[in-house]
């Protein structure tokens, strides 16, 4: 493919902009590069600027928001809450025929936010990660089997939207449309409650009396715990930003894992162990569902 236009994305002069360099925007930026397209990035300081060039992760990168001139694709790789307040100089200086779409993990704020700020924004939310961040944290086919998540509304470009759905596909992503409240929720139970959960856990073992017991805890933990766990010892600031931008749909999600919880301590309490038996063959049998790569709404 020449390096110089991306055709399978509809973008004539094969320049990507990149706004934040973290886990998933260095992530992209790794990808595309590796495809022979140009990427512009956009970061706020020029430390983190000299290490995203130093790692490969752009093409070239600037503190200023007019290096994004060049650009026919924007990709806001930025903080929820940044997506909600966006600079003024910021948004004066997106291309006003470039697609702009955000990658965040709640969608009714920022398509509400953005629908009217840009004329060609496409929400959407790429469903990958890692417990890294940061500069340091971009790498390689991140996204390859992921789900990528566009949730367009009856004023979204179509012609913008299909273009996400090129770069979604062209990262080896799976590639998914839902309206923004039906994802919000979905995210909820799989992304936003687990945060809460376990964390939860963490403060029960955490916050136990006997120092003995603590420590011993400490000291057998092993796969178990760093699997259920690991979400909740995560970034503080993400999990207050996915709870406070999303709040009815976490509650919602809390609530019925909270009666799930009441239903299995019901169990244990009564030493109804029959009834333990079936409800922990319901679930082994739910969890699949969850997890098989296959199952998709929009192949």
């Amino acid at each position: 493919m020449d390096p110089g236009q991306l055709s399978g994305m509809g973008v004539d002069s094969g320049c990507v902009g990149i706004v934040g360099l973290g886990l998933i925007g260095g992530s992209i930026g790794l990808d595309l590069r590796a495809q022979g397209i140009k990427v512009q990035g956009l970061v706020h300081r020029s430390s983190t600027a000299e290490r995203a060039m130093e790692r490969g992760l752009v093409s070239a990168v600037s503190t200023d928001p007019a290096c994004l001139a060049c650009c026919d694709l924007v990709i806001l790789a930025l903080p929820i809450p940044a997506l909600l307040k966006p600079n003024a100089e910021f948004l004066e200086a997106l291309p006003a025929e470039a697609v702009v779409t955000d990658v965040g993990s709640v969608k009714q704020p920022v398509l509400q936010e953005w629908k009217g700020r840009h004329p060609r924004f496409v929400a959407s939310h790429p469903m990958a990660g890692t417990a890294q961040a940061g500069v340091e944290a971009g790498q390689r086919d991140l996204f390859q089997g992921r789900p990528w998540i566009a949730t367009p509304d009856a004023e979204t470009d179509s012609a913008a939207l299909a273009v996400v759905e090129d770069l979604a596909r062209r990262l080896g992503s799976r590639w998914f449309t839902a309206g923004a409240a039906q994802h919000d929720q979905a995210v909820a139970l799989i992304s936003h409650m687990p945060v809460l959960v376990s964390a939860a856990l963490l403060r029960a073992a955490g916050d136990e009396r006997d120092p003995e017991i603590r420590a011993l805890a400490q000291a057998l933990a092993s796969s178990g715990f760093a699997d259920t766990s690991r979400v909740g010892g995560g970034n503080p600031d993400l999990g207050v930003a996915m709870a406070s931008s999303n709040r009815e749909a976490v509650l919602k999600a809390l609530a019925a894992y909270r009666w799930s919880l009441e239903q299995l301590e019901d169990a244990v309490i009564k030493t109804n162990w029959d009834q333990l038996h079936k409800e922990l063959t319901r679930t082994q049998h739910l969890r699949p569902g969850f997890l098989d790569a296959s199952a998709e709404l929009n192949p």
